[in-house]
């Protein structure tokens, strides 16, 4: 259940469905029987207020109060709007014979608990008036059917307004908005309903976004012919200045399976690099010299290096060399307002800033921006963040959802980077490779918890690799 739905796309899975034998109103039972079973899972009977908007997710909240009427809960409903005429959820709504209320902050005021059945994620406008000032004025925990009202379903942001949910079912797949901030924090938990969709209707639809997990990707695994040279050779570009940067993606590169570790660096940083582990070789020879040796296949250039001219050229001269690149930091910098500069690259590492500088304003949708990025320089574009986007130049995607708030330190995106520069050399296509990288980055910052500095993150790499092995 990895494949995530944009609202359009779950509208044509439950079309699909229904064409093929399974009544409307059989799916919204079983949506509202999920709801009501998760409620009473969660909370204790309690005077209970449901919300009702006018389509499919208000018919929803019609099935969950009559059901947990019939568990004993005092239950109402508040109709923001009566269904359309022979809708599926004018029959749900005509099978509840309990209380109804005024659609109102006052009612919501009283509740032990609210059921937001308003809106759907396939909202089209903004949530205002009667709606937000209802949602609003609820002080009881909120289980949202579907998202939070006010939620947009494709990119996570907010119309007009939504309320914090405490729990959140959805059904059959997540959609982008239930992992893409904040709309992820708005759902609070967040639980995937099985309603009996089958899963043959995501043929016709051949989704193109993904939860980042194991299973979307596959680290090698080498036998016993195994040799330095077979596991990647990754050469990063270090800069004289900020020598940290370098010195971590190596330590990462290392940890998460490169053969060979390489720091290329001026000869005026040598002696202090060589300060470090001793299993990194450091180099000062001439790019071109090193760029004569086939087995130098993947690259990572930006970790500490400025954003100047020089950089600008190390970065041309390897494109134009054909080698395997991960571009970060200053090396993005560099080609600021000239995303044509990194066409040949492989993979882009941007933090939201960088991403604005060279190819422009995310904007309301992070997704689409990482999208149009990787189809315009042709390289698959990591957009890090709590809600790390993974895109590639034809279209997949995929949204990392495991990092935790201790990974916004500094130094983490040097680790990164060399954790995904190592992948690349073991064999790894480019985007899986990216999304293994945000996976392991991730799932090695929980395993510390917090406290943690991105030195932490290089000896935890190997449990969080065990752990993905474990996962497939």
């Amino acid at each position: 259940m990895q494949e995530l739905l944009t609202p359009e796309e779950m509208a044509r899975a439950d079309a699909a469905a229904i064409a093929g034998g399974i009544p409307g109103i059989t799916l919204m039972e079983a949506a509202g029987r999920a709801v009501a079973r998760a409620a009473m899972r969660r909370f204790r009977p309690v005077r209970t207020l449901v919300l009702a908007g006018p389509g499919n997710n208000g018919g929803d909240g019609y099935v969950v109060a009559r059901l947990l009427e019939q568990a004993g809960w005092p239950v109402a409903v508040a109709a923001l709007a009566p269904p359309r005429p022979g809708s599926d959820a004018a029959r749900a709504a005509a099978r509840w014979r309990g209380p109804m209320v005024p659609f109102g902050p006052s009612e919501a005021k009283r509740a032990g608990l609210v059921i937001d059945a308003v809106f759907g994620a396939g909202l089209a406008r903004d949530v205002e008036g009667i709606a937000s000032e209802t949602l609003a004025a609820a002080r009881a925990p909120i289980l949202a059917v579907d998202v939070p009202s006010g939620v947009d379903g494709a990119t996570g942001r907010v119309r007009g307004y939504a309320p914090q949910a405490a729990l959140t079912v959805t059904f059959f797949r997540l959609k982008p908005g239930h992992l893409l901030l904040p709309g992820r924090m708005l759902c609070g938990e967040t639980l995937c309903a099985d309603i009996g969709l089958p899963a043959a209707v995501l043929d016709a639809i051949a989704p193109r976004c993904w939860r980042n997990t194991p299973a979307l990707w596959r680290i090698p695994c080498f036998g016993a012919g195994a040799h330095k040279y077979s596991r990647g050779h990754v050469t990063i570009v270090g800069g004289a200045a900020m020598t940290g940067a370098a010195r971590l993606a190596a330590g990462a590169a290392h940890r998460a399976g490169a053969g060979l570790v390489t720091i290329a660096c001026p000869v005026e940083a040598a002696a202090l690099y060589r300060t470090g582990p001793p299993g990194t070789i450091v180099t000062e020879a001439p790019l071109a010299e090193l760029l004569a040796d086939a087995r130098r296949q993947v690259w990572l250039v930006g970790p500490g290096l400025p954003p100047d001219t020089a950089t600008r050229t190390a970065l041309r001269q390897l494109i134009d060399a054909g080698r395997t690149i991960v571009v970060d930091a200053g090396a993005l910098a560099a080609c600021a307002d000239a995303p044509e500069l990194l066409a040949g690259a492989a993979i882009l590492t941007p933090h939201a800033g960088e991403f604005a500088r060279v190819f422009g304003a995310i904007g309301n949708d992070k997704l689409a921006a990482a999208r149009a990025a990787a189809q315009r320089s042709g390289a698959v574009v990591l957009l890090k963040g709590a809600d790390t986007v993974i895109a590639a130049p034809d279209g997949r995607a995929a949204i990392n959802a495991n990092a935790p708030p201790s990974l916004a330190t500094g130094g983490t995106g040097d680790v990164l980077a060399g954790t995904i520069a190592a992948l690349l050399g073991q064999g790894m296509p480019a985007f899986e490779a990216a999304c293994a990288g945000a996976w392991l980055q991730g799932d090695a910052a929980a395993r510390h918890g917090p406290g943690l500095i991105a030195e932490d993150l290089i000896d935890l790499l190997p449990a969080a690799t065990d752990a993905a092995f474990k996962m497939r």
